[in-house]
């Protein structure tokens, strides 16, 4: 393997371009059926109380700003309480007594089911096939384009209005199918039958006044200039740190206001979700896209976050850093610009091409000779030597999801001398591994709100299989999460359609005469039947 400290030659420059090209071509849901998502959200800000229930458990912690939410994880903001949350460049924002759950959040659906409060979502890019949908109790909502969206449910399930400022959605529940233009606002009651009332949309209020001040600063970003807005976390680059032109990088970030001898992945701590497993949950407040995408470069002294090409779909990782092997000890450090990242989790291999060439500017063909060819455990890494660059801890601190600073064990040259590299250390995880160990109880939503059954257009996935009925499993091959048919395996009969909470409701085929009570006008759009996505 060519020496990662070399700089690409033109040819290698060349082939890379030319390597891009046909993955920009590509569609996100490109890969093998079985490869993890590319995307995730993350809860990049809150005000008051926001609590978080990970997927398949019971119990609900104060939110984490920078720990990644997937399929099955749930959210709740409490009373006087609002928060917004990104799927790359797609803005979510809930308001007071809100309870939001992921049912599907993949490379190709990102399915939230919304039993009460409001939801107002910035949809900026919608690609074809692409699926977002809304399951409220009475309705299913399907965004057809980019634009702005809100819904509300009230408190007791009754009602679900939904307002479109911009763009275009279709309403799915009772049979029939809606269509709701820019400008109109819609309200709906009943489930089986539904009674419907179509309007303009009315005079802004206070959410929506917050929402559209946090979208004008986002469409200001200046590290949009610089980064693809499908990073997750982009936005918050701008207040915390400078762009500059590095030679050999290019344009790189800087973070600001880090303490003297500040390294990446050294503030924060190791949490188990799957199905990536290891994941690097950062303290900073600007610490999602930089630990996540791309790659870390010591230049002039200081630390430099160097973003990929700004491809259109960049794969997210769940953290970019290599394993050492100390002892009973774990160590790791970040992964250079132009190394290539062999996944821990089940991959395929154009999955593995992609998540390197979408983070960082290296050939599929140099992916391809690492993860066929070369025995990763004797790589020179362009951030091994770095002062300060390695970081590493007890078992316990780490299986324990414990901060990671306070905590540091100093390593020497004489025990890195032979140490082997691997991709995740080979530990199983235990549930204190699923939340951050300093995390703190937190309000949870009402029972009558998490038993309350949601109208969905799309079948989501089953629910997660519990951790209690994992961890044998995943203790039998440590470090490494289950592939999906071990997963399937470990279903009770009926489990994997067992979901009280979803109420599935397939396209309307035509689109019926409203009910005789009907008090307003139809829609200004007939109903379609809708294509399965």
């Amino acid at each position: 393997m060519t020496n990662s400290r070399k700089l690409l030659c033109k040819p290698m420059v060349l082939a890379a371009a030319a390597a891009l090209l046909v993955l920009w071509a590509l569609p996100r849901h490109a890969f093998a059926q079985d490869d993890p998502p590319s995307r995730v959200a993350q809860l990049n800000m809150a005000e008051g109380t926001v609590s978080f229930q990970p997927a398949g458990e019971q119990d609900w912690v104060a939110a984490d700003f920078n720990r990644p939410l997937t399929t099955g994880d749930s959210l709740w903001a409490d009373q006087d309480s609002r928060g917004e949350l990104h799927i790359g460049s797609t803005s979510l924002r809930i308001s007071s007594q809100t309870g939001l759950t992921f049912l599907n959040l993949n490379d190709r659906t990102v399915q939230i089911q919304l039993a009460q409060g409001s939801l107002e979502v910035t949809l900026r890019q919608l690609d074809s096939g692409d699926a977002y949908e809304i399951d409220t109790p009475n309705v299913a909502f399907s965004l057809l384009q980019p634009g702005r969206y809100r819904v509300d449910v009230d408190p007791q399930g009754q009602t679900t209005t939904i307002s479109v400022r911009d763009g275009q959605g279709q309403v799915t529940g009772g049979g029939n199918s809606y269509d709701l233009n820019a400008g109109q606002h819609a309200s709906f009651t009943g489930t089986d039958t539904l009674s419907y009332d179509i309007s303009n949309v009315g005079a802004a209020d206070d959410f929506d006044g917050w929402c559209q001040s946090r979208d004008d600063a986002e469409d200001q970003s200046q590290s949009a200039n610089y980064v693809s807005t499908d990073v997750t976390g982009y936005e918050q680059l701008d207040a915390n740190g400078q762009w500059e032109d590095v030679p050999d990088y290019g344009e790189v970030w800087v973070p600001s206001g880090v303490p003297a001898g500040w390294a990446p992945y050294h503030y924060g701590h190791w949490v188990w979700i799957e199905p990536w497993g290891w994941t690097w949950v950062d303290d900073e407040p600007w610490g999602f896209a930089p630990f996540h995408y791309g790659r870390w470069a010591f230049v002039g002294g200081y630390w430099a976050w160097v973003p990929g090409p700004r491809v259109i779909h960049p794969v997210y990782a769940p953290a970019l850093v290599v394993f050492v092997g100390v002892g009973p000890n774990f160590a790791w450090f970040p992964l250079g610009p132009r190394e290539v990242y062999i996944p821990a989790y089940h991959a395929s291999p154009r999955y593995v091409q992609y998540i390197n060439v979408t983070n960082t500017r290296v050939t599929s063909v140099e992916v391809t000779n690492v993860y066929t060819h070369v025995d990763v455990t004797h790589v020179t890494y362009v951030n091994e030597n770095v002062r300060g660059s390695i970081t590493a801890v007890s078992h316990d601190t780490f299986v324990n999801a414990r901060p990671v600073a306070g905590a540091s064990i100093h390593v020497g040259a004489d025990q890195l001398r032979g140490a082997a590299f691997v991709s995740a250390p080979p530990v199983a995880p235990v549930r204190q591994s699923l939340i951050a160990a300093n995390a703190q109880p937190a309000p949870h939503p009402p029972a009558t709100v998490t038993s309350r059954p949601v109208v969905a257009r799309l079948a989501p996935p089953p629910p997660a299989v519990p951790f209690d009925r994992r961890q044998p499993a995943l203790a039998a091959q440590p470090g490494q999460p289950l592939a999906p048919e071990k997963l399937d395996q470990m279903r009770k009969p009926g489990e994997e359609y067992n979901r009280p909470t979803v109420k599935y409701t397939p396209p309307a085929q035509t689109s019926n005469p409203p009910p005789k009570n009907h008090p307003a006008p139809k829609p200004s759009k007939p109903a379609k039947p809708s294509k399965p996505h």
